[in-house]
């Protein structure tokens, strides 16, 4: 039997930096308290680290706050001396800089690599920290949107939100239609789905009011007021059918995990979390809006190869942490993950009692990205690396899980990894 490189690796510490809607402090200084939490949850020095891997690194454009620092930074911030490192916005997703470093690990490039996100998007587009940028002119100015994750954003050509549109690439054909941002891209996706399956607000109404319910357990969470269904349904639409608890909520944080060789995790301050697999696959175009089934992504092979390379089962999972950049993304990888039959969510999701945390299936127990706030990815599995060593607290899954999973992403990005505790 192949034994997969992934198993070589393990997860031996998390941390994260305060999350908050506008914290107003440097993006370098949150990923300063989310990378040392790390390594000494880990139990290691800044000596130990001989590796760094990021996405989507540094001197990416997009909306302002969107990358918030990038391996030179952070190198010579911390004064690591690098074996390996790693950066850029081309991976699978934002955890394929996790998959990447446990490649890294495997092939003996590195011992500990230090993994981080981080944003600063909160702050950023209210007014804070602001880009050195040229302004649009006065007489188009920008129409108000009904939240941050909805704002319309520039193409990655241009630079920032504010600055004159330059579309290229295949944002040349959305952004004259007014579809500037990945609300209206997934949209059409999840009316696609509708339209197939018979899928209805319902299940995304599930998964935003079981977010904002594990929300209210996590003192870092953005939004921990509960909601209902009823006010799920007066929330107002924000690209239909998604409404205004169906989109992300940017913040500012960062997070960051310790990815380690096994053989070099001996003696460490905590049991380490084995890598059972990883799923990085994408079998169809790299597009947003040309994929041959428009009811699903690319999600759906990541899933499909993360499942080909263990022996472990969708039934083996204790705990799911899905991204939910809207509430949709979640759907899609609970049909491409096997926790229900593709086109059945409606029916998996026709209330909270699959995904609570008293199910087998408890779902993005943190709150997710709709209430816990956009951490972009990082959340996820610093949630499941938390479930997994019995540290969540009052939302902690009872029965001491063993088996976690953690994906990321939407559209043609995505990427998940299988976690099991001995």
């Amino acid at each position: 039997m192949i034994e997969f490189a992934e198993k070589k690796a393990a997860i031996t510490g998390i941390g994260m930096s305060d999350v908050g809607r506008r914290l107003n402090r440097d993006p370098l200084e949150l990923t300063a308290d989310a990378c040392l939490a790390a390594i000494a949850d880990a139990g290691l020095t800044r000596k130990d680290i001989d590796g760094i891997s990021t996405w989507p690194g540094a001197g990416v454009s997009g909306a302002p706050g969107f990358s918030g620092a990038g391996v030179v930074d952070v190198q010579d911030m911390l004064r690591l001396n690098l074996n390996w490192f790693n950066g850029g916005l081309e991976q699978a997703g934002q955890l394929g800089s996790v998959i990447t470093a446990c490649a890294a690990v495997a092939a003996g490039y590195a011992n500990h690599v230090l993994c981080f996100r981080t944003v600063f998007e909160a702050t950023a587009q209210a007014g804070g920290r602001k880009p050195n940028l040229v302004k649009k002119k006065k007489e188009a100015p920008v129409t108000e949107q009904a939240s941050d994750t909805a704002k319309p954003k520039v193409s990655q050509g241009s630079g920032a939100m504010g600055m004159v549109p330059r579309a290229s690439g295949t944002q040349q054909w959305s952004l004259p239609f007014g579809a500037a941002s990945a609300a209206p891209w997934l949209a059409l996706n999840a009316q696609r789905h509708f339209y197939k399956y018979g899928t209805t607000r319902e299940a995304l109404c599930s998964i935003a009011v079981n977010a904002r319910r594990n929300a209210g357990l996590n003192p870092k969470a953005v939004y921990r007021d509960p909601i209902t269904r009823e006010d799920y349904f007066k929330a107002r639409m924000i690209s239909d059918p998604f409404c205004l608890f169906d989109c992300d909520a940017p913040c500012d944080a960062s997070t960051a995990v310790i990815v380690s060789r096994v053989d070099a995790a001996k003696n460490m301050r905590k049991p380490v979390i084995h890598v059972e697999a990883i799923g990085s696959a994408i079998h169809g175009r790299p597009s947003w809006d040309q994929w041959e089934d428009m009811t699903t992504m690319c999600l759906r092979d990541a899933s499909k190869m993360m499942w080909s390379r263990t022996d472990l089962k969708p039934k083996d999972v204790n705990v799911a942490e899905l991204y939910d950049g809207f509430s949709f993304i979640t759907l899609c990888w609970l049909e491409a993950m096997g926790f229900c039959k593709v086109g059945e969510a409606k029916d998996f999701l026709k209330d909270t009692s699959n995904i609570s945390l008293e199910s087998k299936l408890p779902l993005n127990t943190q709150g997710g990205q709709l209430s816990g706030g956009r951490l972009h990815g990082y959340g996820f599995l610093h949630e499941a690396c938390t479930q997994l060593w019995g540290e969540g607290g009052a939302r902690q899954v009872k029965n001491s899980p063993k088996v976690a999973v953690a994906a990321a992403g939407g559209g043609p990005i995505g990427g998940c990894l299988l976690l099991r505790r001995d």
